[in-house]
């Protein structure tokens, strides 16, 4: 659990800091114990000694990427960081939205206090103070590569230290100059590594990493509740779920989720047998598919958090052991793996619900409910379509989910005259990965309402539904104070961009914490 603040540079971060970070639900403060600040003074000092030395340090007294051959004059050392934030300020296409902003900034923040980058203090609490005063640049979307990292995005970041950039602040859109004037604050002069350390990392993609793999594991809780739903509407077989069939193959995602859908089907009390000897692949091997995520969360936990935890900058110094060290740390092939991969996992659960959806509709398949699950009576019936509409919009939005689930990573392009001639495309991954998200979403919550319509109308039909667990027991209950029932033809689509809202806030504390 996140306590009130996070404290950078004192002890790991998590994606659970980044993700409160992000919310705006704690503050960031800096650490003052002894180390970390002479760790982080080592690193000025060092830099500052071999500049007095003429020591070649790319970046710092050389030009960057294929221009490292090109030596910078001592007295244009001071100028070369500025000119890296202005010639990368060609980013396109939307801005990441608030939340996104936020966590990028905490990540970056993150990797600059592992005390490897060659920053001055004052720069570290620019950033905190950024965040704190929810100062948040305006950051292009597109135009990283993911190695030398996320260095167009964050150009925005370095520009708007030193008042060439614009931000959102205070309800309103102005230059950083600005911002920094109303708190009183005087601009940050980068020093010589600075705009590099803050630009050339992989802290855009791990963001957004930290970000998808929040959404993601609530997912599979809520798509498991959802499951169990569908279940009852559709008069399922619980004996799909059983502990000793689930105890032969033993992926423990897998495990977990079987037990969250028996406890909602109250499985041990009232075991089931429908008349059909087996479900449909959507219903009976739910936790094979959902599993397959929840199995791999930890790993892609452990990924995320180590890139998060890392210092991704290139050249790394060493201030302490006075060591410069060139390399490539910035190349985000790690989390576009985490990503590529978790989007695949995320887009199965589209295609889960999104065949969940079409049992539930169709009169061939959903165990005689009402066509389109429409509850209109009578005549009335020949002209309401109930969730008619609604799954042909699944199907659209799961066509794109699966369409975005080829590899961005294998997609790698030379470029900066071939400089840059293996690239990772981490970003465009993560990009990928919130989309494929966004659009699960939407399916998953069509889907919550229609299997809810479903178990309404079977509980009319049957004059009492099975008695199911007391989470899903008050789930129902939830749903029935806030949605009305699809009786007469309505549009839908405030109300399903309510819900997206509404799941994307956790409502619903699903199977507990420590499950």
């Amino acid at each position: 659990m996140t306590t009130s603040n996070v404290c950078f540079g004192e002890q790991p971060v998590t994606i659970e800091d980044v993700v409160a970070l992000a919310n705006n639900e704690v503050t960031a403060t800096l650490s003052k114990a002894p180390e970390f600040v002479a760790r982080i003074d080592a690193g000025v000092r060092f830099l500052d000694d071999l500049l007095e030395q003429d020591g070649v340090i790319y970046g710092v007294t050389t030009g960057y990427g294929d221009s490292c051959t090109v030596s910078v004059p001592d007295n244009l050392v001071s100028e070369l960081p500025i000119h890296l934030t202005r010639f990368h300020g060609c980013g396109l296409g939307d801005y990441f939205n608030e939340q996104e902003t936020r966590a990028i900034l905490a990540v970056r923040l993150a990797s600059l206090t592992q005390g490897y980058s060659g920053v001055s203090r004052p720069l570290l609490e620019r950033l905190v103070l950024m965040l704190n005063e929810n100062m948040l640049p305006l950051i292009p979307k597109e135009g990283s590569v993911g190695a030398s990292g996320d260095l167009t995005p964050l150009s925005y970041i370095a520009g708007a230290l030193i008042g060439e950039r614009d931000v959102r602040f205070n309800g309103e859109i102005m230059t950083s100059a600005e911002a920094f004037k109303a708190l009183g604050v005087e601009l940050h002069r980068l020093r010589p590594k600075e705009g590099l350390a803050i630009m050339n990392g992989t802290a855009v993609m791990t963001a957004l990493a930290c970000l998808a793999w929040d959404r993601a594991d609530y997912l599979t809780r809520l798509s498991s509740r959802i499951t169990a739903l569908a279940s009852i509407a559709l008069e399922g077989n619980s004996n799909h779920f059983d502990e000793l069939l689930f105890a032969v193959k033993p992926h423990k995602g897998q495990q977990q989720v079987a037990k969250w859908i028996r406890d909602d089907l109250n499985h041990h009390e009232h075991p089931r047998n429908s008349s059909r000897l087996q479900d449909r692949y959507s219903i009976r091997c739910a936790p094979h598919i959902i599993g397959v995520l929840k199995d791999a969360l930890p790993w892609f936990k452990d990924t995320i958090e180590n890139e998060l935890n890392s210092a991704n900058d290139n050249p790394i110094i060493d201030g302490i052991g006075e060591h410069v060290l060139h390399g490539g740390h910035f190349y985000g092939g790690h989390i576009a793996m985490v990503m590529d991969s978790m989007k695949a996992a995320i887009a199965n659960l589209a295609d889960l619900h999104d065949r969940q959806m079409a049992l539930l509709l169709d009169t061939k398949m959903n165990h005689d409910l009402p066509s389109n699950l429409s509850a209109a009576e009578g005549e009335r019936k020949a002209i309401n379509h109930g969730f008619k509409a609604v799954q042909i919009g699944c199907s659209a939005w799961t066509a794109e989910a699966l369409k975005l689930t080829m590899p961005a990573s294998v997609f790698s392009r030379s470029t900066e005259c071939h400089n840059q001639d293996k690239v990772s495309m981490g970003t465009i991954a993560a990009r990928d990965c919130m989309r494929v998200l966004e659009l699960t979403e939407q399916v998953t919550v069509a889907t919550l309402l229609a299997s809810y319509q479903g178990s309404v109308l079977r509980e009319r039909m049957a004059g009492k539904l099975r008695e199911t667990g007391p989470e899903l027991a008050a789930m129902r209950a939830s749903l029935a104070a806030e949605f009305e029932l699809l009786v007469e033809d309505r549009p839908l689509e405030h109300e399903l961009r309510g819900w997206l809202e509404k799941i994307r806030s956790k409502p619903w504390n699903l199977y507990g914490e420590s499950a």
